[in-house]
């Protein structure tokens, strides 16, 4: 270090000379490009109006490769998708001819297994009620109109506590009572409206009709069809005096 700063100071600094024996770099003079026979014409035999999509996405592109290896459902044909008979009888079934009685048991999970309700005897019902055919001017809605009409249909002065007995007196054609959940009524004007007869409703004349109402037609409203032929209450028969 001190003799450098000495040759420094005297201005004697050794200038290192270049050495002949380096290889100086070069400057190779670089081809031009070939140029492209293409200058726009078209050779003969290619399609001018060539106007098909390229493919998307493309054959090297990492979303097709993706896409082969993803686990795609296959479009299954219909023997594939329809299983085979569950019975070797079935496989040779001929159509338009009667099928062979099977021999092997059917479980009552088998879907060919008849349902339960086809394998019993139908429930016989009661015998139908019919209607009759009425006289015309003798249908519901005029009966409707008889009963706003204001006429006395009642055929007593006020309402009556009506006892068994005196209930049994009413039992002809053209004085019928009848006693329906407790209330009287007076059906002789209505005899002629009944959509079911005449002879069906004088089968409770003079009694309680309560039961064999309900078994032909208890979604009728017997209250609302005889309020205007209200007569009185059922009471309990009075008991005698020995």
């Amino acid at each position: 270090m001190t003799s450098y700063l000495r040759n420094w100071w005297t201005g004697s600094i050794p200038i290192a000379e270049p050495s002949t024996t380096a290889s100086i770099p070069t400057i190779e003079r670089l081809s031009p490009p070939p140029e492209d026979d293409d200058d726009g014409s078209k050779t003969e035999g290619e399609d001018d109006d060539d106007d098909s999509p390229p493919a998307f996405p493309s054959l090297s592109s990492a979303q097709r490769v993706q896409t082969s290896k993803s686990n795609i459902p296959t479009i299954l044909s219909d023997s594939a998708l329809m299983p085979p008979p569950p019975l070797p009888q079935l496989a040779n079934r001929v159509p338009g001819v009667p099928a062979i009685r099977l021999s092997a048991p059917q479980s009552a999970s088998s879907s060919l297994a008849l349902p339960p309700t086809t394998t019993k005897a139908p429930v016989k019902l009661g015998k139908k009620r019919g209607k009759v055919a009425l006289a015309p001017g003798f249908g519901p809605l005029d009966w409707a109109n008889l009963k706003a009409s204001g006429g006395d249909l009642r055929g007593v002065d006020q309402l009556q506590r009506i006892p068994p007995s005196v209930l049994k007196q009413h039992n002809k054609r053209d004085d019928a009572w009848s006693a329906f959940n407790g209330k009287v009524y007076n059906i002789t004007p209505y005899l002629s409206y009944h959509p079911g007869g005449e002879k069906e409703l004088m089968r409770v004349a003079g009694r309680d009709g309560t039961k064999l109402f309900a078994s032909t037609h208890a979604w009728v409203n017997v209250d609302f069809m005889l309020d205007s032929c209200l007569v009185g209450f059922l009471i309990p028969e009075p008991a005698s005096d020995y």
